[in-house]
């Protein structure tokens, strides 16, 4: 199923634009050198694409670090690949297309490869959906997408979309498989993307998980993204740390049997570590 043989393997979206099967997110890192290193060491080591979100309050510093590693790496804006997200305050139609201007501002880039509502506020989303639809039109960006969004909100989504989402991320790890969602996505040729795929470092020591990386001498986040990789699914490991951010994406030496993929799968416990789309309240 899985053909990515490189960092720099791509998926292609269903308007045509190739995503990069694997990028660094950047969650909860502050504004800061640290930032800013850890973006340079990333595309230093050969990732393409960067994954953050007005809400992180970091866009200028990923601006800042893909700008200077760009120049150190000689690397064309055309090579990367950089995702942000409006935020839930800024969703409706005019106010999502100020959230994009501010968001290219802070990056100081002169579009975006990927754009997504990050949460399905009810009764929101559809006007910001809109907007995205006019800056996917106007090509001021290459693909739009959402983030959070279970079946229902698509289905809802897509009544009135002149375009469907190219890409959807969510929560995913082996403890939440998202078992219907991610045959929906498949079907409707929405690409699927995993945000924490580490739990947040909560399955860094489970003991199943623990016993197949040793079988095949890797560690447990190698797994876990080679689990992603086989499923079919993007994804975007945060780390700050240069020998994680190497090791994260060190996964395309190896393959999961079809009885491993299994016995991750049978981890499932439909467990959130973020909120759920379907309560949440900001």
């Amino acid at each position: 199923m899985m053909t990515a043989k490189h960092l720099q393997d791509t998926t292609t979206l269903h308007n045509g634009i190739q995503m990069p099967w694997l990028g660094l997110g950047v969650f909860k890192v502050e504004e800061g050198s640290e930032l800013v290193d850890a973006v340079k060491t990333a595309i230093q080591h050969g990732y393409r694409s960067i994954d953050t979100a007005a809400i992180y309050g970091n866009e200028k510093g990923v601006g800042q670090g893909l700008q200077e590693a760009m120049a150190e790496n000689n690397i064309a804006r055309e090579d990367l690949f950089v995702t942000s997200k409006v935020w839930n305050a800024d969703l409706g139609y005019e106010s999502t297309l100020a959230a994009y201007e501010a968001s290219l501002d802070k990056l100081g880039l002169d579009y975006l490869d990927l754009y997504l509502i990050h949460w399905p506020v009810k009764g929101k989303y559809k006007e910001a959906w809109r907007a995205l639809e006019t800056l996917y039109r106007e090509k001021r960006v290459k693909a739009i997408g959402v983030s959070n969004f279970q079946i229902h909100h698509l289905e809802d989504l897509m009544k009135d979309a002149e375009f469907k989402p190219m890409v959807n991320q969510v929560e995913l790890h082996p403890y939440l498989i998202q078992p219907e969602l991610m045959p929906f996505c498949k079907e409707q040729n929405i690409q699927l993307e995993a945000w924490s795929p580490f739990m947040q470092g909560k399955l860094l020591d489970n003991p199943v998980l623990q016993e197949i990386a040793d079988q095949y001498g890797k560690s447990i986040s190698q797994v876990i993204v080679r689990w992603d990789l086989q499923h079919g699914i993007v994804t975007i490991p945060k780390s700050t740390k240069e020998h994680r951010i190497v090791e994260n994406v060190a996964v395309f030496d190896f393959e999961l049997t079809q009885a491993d993929m299994n016995r991750i799968d049978n981890l499932n416990q439909n467990l959130r570590v973020g909120p759920d789309p379907d309560h949440f309240d900001f």
